[in-house]
């Protein structure tokens, strides 16, 4: 198959649907650890799909979600800064902090712009030299390369005026602490997007380890009906191994270059991840030579004391033990027009898919 109508014809997921109820024998509990997967399968219904032994858990896979809200209280307190100018992704712009918001701070004056890529970034500083201009690098192995190409491209152009504040992380320490905390997870749907840089390896772990397998999927009702059915069939089958669905985009070896730039520009330190803590070795720092560009590093900014609000699951719907529907809050306090949590913010939160997809 070669054409998007061909990935959502109704009647290959017909037959797929057919194909894993009669292969299923035992309660499967599976995870997807992507938010534009989490998205998909509550736009296109999948879990109503599914034979009911078959049940699909949402885990950390949304960056803007497991983001702690002290990297916002600091955004918000470089907004503050006469010199400085915000660029962000738009998904970040509304995710609260203890007190404000990005968007609350641009209301009131603050320089804060919504760029599309980091090259957007790098324009506005070249167009601003006086000014400090500090990008929000937020995301997973998918998004980190290209933060590590502008931080190359900056130092290369001689734009000292450019800083990066890094709040990437990488996905296997959080599958593997999952596992280790005891959350019943029985395979994974691995992330699309991710795997395009990374390939397969990062993922041998799990199998080897835990015993659990990893299926590489793509995003159309085919993609996740076909990943389904090859999951249950390795867990009957007691064949636990990394495989690859999304052929058309992932390569075993993965995206070799922007590894290289991944590695030339970072290097892993422990971060908090929601819902999880510190992980270790699952963040990632820029490195010492491109100090210069680390806004960390090079602005010092006082920043307020942590406030989480009460009431919000968003930890625990991260670590695959509760569901949106369970938090209290969800559809009434918070909703995607006036958010408690950054579930219900990014446009990869499972309170967001299901708020729009699943009420």
């Amino acid at each position: 198959m070669k054409y998007i109508d061909e990935y959502r014809d109704k009647e290959i997921v017909r037959l797929l649907a057919e194909e894993i109820k009669k292969t299923v024998t035992k309660p499967i509990r599976l995870m997807e650890v992507c938010g534009g997967h989490t998205m998909s399968i509550q736009k296109y219904g999948i879990p109503y799909l599914l034979p009911e032994e078959v049940e699909l858990i949402s885990g950390p896979g949304c960056p803007v979600c497991v983001t702690s809200r002290t990297y916002i209280d600091r955004a918000v307190a470089y907004s503050r800064l006469d010199d400085v100018i915000i660029t962000t992704y738009g998904d970040l712009i509304r995710v609260p902090g203890s007190s404000s918001s990005l968007d609350r701070e641009k209301a009131n004056g603050a320089d804060v712009r919504i760029v599309y890529s980091i090259l957007d970034a790098l324009m506005v500083a070249k167009k601003n030299r006086r000014k400090k201009v500090i990008f929000l690098g937020i995301g997973f192995e998918t998004t980190a390369p290209s933060s590590a190409a502008g931080i190359i491209k900056a130092q290369m152009a001689g734009i000292t005026n450019f800083y990066l504040y890094s709040a990437h992380k990488v996905m296997p320490p959080a599958m593997e602490t999952l596992i280790d905390e005891g959350v019943q997870i029985d395979g994974y749907i691995g992330p699309g997007h991710v795997s395009t840089i990374t390939g397969k390896g990062i993922y041998l772990n799990i199998p080897e380890k835990y015993g659990l397998g990893v299926v590489i999927s793509g995003f159309e009702p085919v993609d996740l009906m076909q990943s389904i059915l090859m999951l249950v069939q390795q867990i009957e089958n007691k064949e636990p191994k990394v495989e690859i669905e999304y052929t058309r985009a992932v390569k075993p070896e993965g995206n070799v270059k922007a590894q290289e730039m991944l590695d030339e520009v970072f290097e892993y330190r422990d971060d908090w991840w929601r819902g999880l803590g510190v992980l270790e070795n699952s963040g990632l720092k820029i490195r010492d030579k491109y100090a210069m560009h680390d806004a960390e590093v090079q602005i010092s900014v006082d920043v307020e004391p942590l406030i989480e609000p009460k009431g919000c699951i968003c930890g625990d719907i991260l670590r695959g033990v509760s569901k949106p529907k369970d938090c209290k809050l969800f559809g009434t306090v918070c909703t995607p027009s006036d958010p408690v949590g950054s579930c219900m913010v990014s446009n990869e939160g499972s309170c967001a898919a299901y708020y729009l997809y699943n009420r």
